[in-house]
C-alpha cells in the first residue's frame, strides 16, 4: 500500500510539472486518501475535477482586465482619462472582492469537514467519563471501574455526526492527588480541554457539587462547552440553583451513560451547534486548504490596499503593485508561483507512513 501511494505520488508530481493538473488538484488527491468522512472526499473531489482552479481563473481573468486596461492607459493617454480608468478599476475590484469573498466563507464550513471537531470530555473521577466514551463508540474502549483515577491518559477516537469526523478524547479525572503519575494525566486533561473545539463537562449528578465539579465548571466557563448530569437512574442531588448560577448559556444534558440514556441527544446538540447538518456541499465549492485560505486572505487585503491607492489618488501605476499580488497569490495555490520547498513538502504527503 505504501509503494502504491509513493508511485501514485510521483504520476501526480509529474502531471504537476508537466501542466496537465495544478498543485491544487494535486492537494485534492492527498485530501481524497486521507479523508475521514465523505463530506471531504466529495469537497475533494470538487477540487480535483477543477471547481477551485476556474473559481481563481475567473479572478485572475478579471485582473488582467484591469492591467491590460491601466497598460493602455499609460501607453495612450489619449485612451481615457485618469478618472475614467480608476472607475472602471474599482468596479473591477468590487466584482473581484465579491468571488474572493465568497470563497473566504466557505472555508469556516471546510474546516470542519477536512478537520472536523475536537471534543474533550472532562469530568472528576468516577463521574462516568468511560463509561461516556464507550456508549458514544458503541465499543468498550475505555477501562471502567470503581477504582478513582482509573484513566491516566487520555484515550482519543473518532466517530462522524451527520458526515462530520468527530475526535472525541476521554481525559484523566480532574481531582487533587499525591500520585505523580496521575498529576501529569491530570494537567494533560488541563491542556486538552483547552485545545478541544468543544468541551462535554460530565457531573455525577446522584452526587452534591464538590470542590472538584466546581473547578471543573470554572476551567469550561469560557469554553464552548456541553454539561452532561450523567446517572439519572439514581437520585438527584444537586443544587439546581446553584448550578444555574455556574453554567449560564451552557447546554445541559440528562444522561445515564452506564445505561446509554440520552446519548442521542449529545449528538444532536453537537449537530445543532456547529450546524452540521446544514453545511453543503453539493452545489458549491469548499475551501478546506489553510495554505489556499491564506493567500485568499492576501488577495482580499490587495483588493483593499488597491481600492484605497485610488480613492487617495496615487498614480495608477503605483496602484498596480497590488493588483498585481493578486495575481501573486492566485499563483500561490494553482503552483505558478510556489517554492520548490513548498511543492516537496505537498507531495511529501504522498509518503506518509513509508
Amino acid at each position: 500500500m505504501v509503494l502504491n501511494l509513493q508511485n501514485l505520488g510521483e504520476f501526480t508530481k509529474r502531471a504537476f510539472l508537466n501542466g496537465r493538473i495544478d498543485l491544487s488538484q494535486a492537494e485534492a488527491i492527498v485530501d481524497i486518501i486521507n479523508a475521514k468522512s465523505e463530506r471531504l472526499a466529495s469537497a475533494s473531489a470538487k477540487q480535483l475535477n477543477g471547481d477551485l482552479s476556474k473559481a481563481l481563473n475567473e479572478i485572475r481573468s478579471d485582473v488582467m482586465d484591469i492591467l491590460v486596461d491601466i497598460e493602455a492607459s499609460i501607453d495612450y493617454p489619449e485612451y481615457d482619462t485618469p478618472e475614467v480608468t480608476n472607475n472602471k478599476t474599482l468596479k473591477i475590484l468590487e466584482k473581484i472582492e465579491k468571488r474572493i469573498n465568497l470563497l473566504e466563507k466557505t472555508f469556516e464550513n471546510g474546516k470542519i469537514i477536512k478537520e472536523g471537531i475536537n471534543v474533550a470530555i472532562i469530568g472528576k473521577p468516577n463521574a462516568g467519563k468511560s463509561s461516556l466514551l464507550n456508549a458514544i463508540l458503541k465499543d468498550d474502549r475505555a477501562i471502567v471501574t470503581d477504582i478513582p483515577g482509573t484513566t491516566r491518559d487520555t484515550i482519543e477516537e473518532f466517530i462522524q455526526i451527520d458526515g462530520i469526523p468527530i475526535k472525541i478524547i476521554d481525559t484523566a479525572g480532574i481531582r487533587d492527588t499525591d500520585d505523580e503519575i496521575e498529576k501529569i494525566g491530570i494537567s494533560k486533561s488541563i491542556e486538552k480541554t483547552k485545545e478541544a473545539d468543544l468541551v462535554i463537562a460530565i457531573i455525577d449528578s446522584s452526587k452534591k457539587l464538590d470542590e472538584e465539579d466546581r473547578k471543573i465548571l470554572e476551567i469550561i466557563k469560557d469554553k464552548k462547552a456541553i454539561i452532561l448530569f450523567n446517572k439519572i437512574d439514581k437520585v438527584f442531588a444537586i443544587d439546581k440553583k446553584e448550578l444555574s448560577e455556574k453554567v449560564k448559556g451552557k447546554t445541559i444534558i440528562e444522561i445515564s451513560a452506564l445505561n446509554k440514556i440520552g446519548i442521542d441527544k449529545i449528538y444532536e446538540e453537537i449537530s445543532k451547534m456547529y450546524g452540521l447538518n446544514e453545511i453543503n456541499i453539493d452545489d458549491s465549492l469548499t475551501v478546506t486548504n489553510e495554505r489556499h485560505k491564506k493567500a485568499i486572505i492576501n488577495m482580499k487585503e490587495n483588493i483593499c490596499k488597491s481600492k484605497k491607492s485610488i480613492e487617495e489618488n496615487m498614480p495608477i501605476d503605483i496602484v498596480t503593485i497590488n493588483i498585481t499580488n493578486i495575481l501573486e497569490e492566485i499563483g500561490k495555490i494553482t503552483g505558478e508561483n510556489v517554492s520548490e520547498d513548498i511543492i516537496n513538502e505537498i507531495f511529501k504527503k504522498f509518503c506518509l507512513g513509508k
